[in-house]
């Protein structure tokens, strides 16, 4: 089962739309992420409808809309494995063990809000993943996102994505 794992999009206050890499994903991704912070509902009516299947929350950038339609934290078992998504998860320091005591039913937390790419496993077997931003990088030397399988009951090939900087039109 292929994942792809996407946060922070803001569209279309930081781009005007998501990335031409990151969209060539969608057809190939049995399931889909969005940790939050999309700002507009063009892009949840995007995703939902390219999506085999969308798992998303809302972020604390997201208004009434985004809100009404999506919850603050997802759940989904998918091939054995528990998966919890939420927004923001507070400071990088002590995140895993808050993590794991806050989310002791997941084993895998898909966050957003940082825009800071994060991939560690709390002591207890957390397996903690944010993707970035596709198209805010803030202090980031790229835009991001991941790609991930499900094989077995276990999680694989995990990879964060760099994507090209974005022309710049005079």
């Amino acid at each position: 089962m292929r994942l792809l794992l996407m946060s922070d999009t803001h569209l279309p206050k930081r781009a005007k739309q998501l990335p031409a890499p990151l969209l060539a994903e969608l057809p190939h991704a049995d399931v889909v992420f969005h940790a939050g912070d999309w700002v507009d509902t063009a892009t949840l009516d995007l995703l939902e409808s390219r999506s085999a299947r969308l798992v998303g929350v809302y972020g604390n950038n997201d208004g009434p809309e985004l809100r009404a339609r999506l919850p603050e934290v997802a759940y989904a078992e998918l091939g054995g494995l528990r998966f919890a998504v939420v927004h923001e998860t507070g400071a990088a320091q002590g995140r895993e063990a808050r993590c794991a005591a806050r989310y002791p039913d997941a084993d895998v937390l898909v966050f957003g809000h940082s825009h800071i790419p994060w991939d560690t496993t709390a002591p207890g077997g957390l397996r903690l993943l944010n993707p970035g931003s596709p198209t805010d990088r803030r202090r980031q030397p790229h835009c991001t996102y991941m790609t991930a399988t499900v094989a077995d009951g276990s999680l694989t090939d995990v990879t964060l994505h760099r994507l090209p900087p974005r022309s710049v039109s005079p």
